[in-house]
């Protein structure tokens, strides 16, 4: 039976598995959206969504205790001020796991796990125009 079986500890010691959930959940939370292995998005979710429930409140006492969590103040001011309140409307599910295969070297399943909200077109557009300006690319008719 499977019961009082709260996580699952990914054949990891327990300084290495924070570590991991932290880090994994800081780049989440960064790009909005993280490619891994099946086993590590469902445990880095479980986490996720808490701390977005948990930010859908601002206050002190929540954003400590989600700094806490997290490596980077900015990626705590972030999910505070932008990812937190486009979830407002929504009574949990913020995550999503998209399923891409297997991995080639160990079979291992490879998801996608993003925020529910995120919009790849959007990005795609950010990140030709950064291209654009960095290179200096200008639209040249040609004869």
């Amino acid at each position: 039976m499977k019961h009082r079986r709260g996580f699952n500890p990914l054949e990891r010691m327990a300084a290495h598995r924070k570590a991991m959930v932290r880090n994994m959940l800081t780049s989440l939370f960064r790009v909005e959206r993280i490619t891994t292995t099946k086993a590590k998005a469902l445990e880095v979710r479980r986490f996720a969504e808490k701390l977005i429930t948990r930010a859908k409140i601002d206050s002190v006492h929540n954003r400590r205790i989600v700094s806490s969590r997290l490596y980077s103040e900015g990626i705590t001011a972030k999910l505070f001020t932008d990812i937190a309140p486009r979830m407002k409307n929504r009574n949990g599910g913020y995550t999503r796991v998209l399923k891409l295969g297997q991995r080639y070297g160990d079979a291992a399943e490879i998801v996608i796990l993003e925020l529910v909200d995120y919009n790849l077109e959007d990005k795609k557009k950010k990140t030709e125009t950064g291209a654009k300006k960095k290179t200096g690319a200008k639209n040249v008719k040609s004869a």
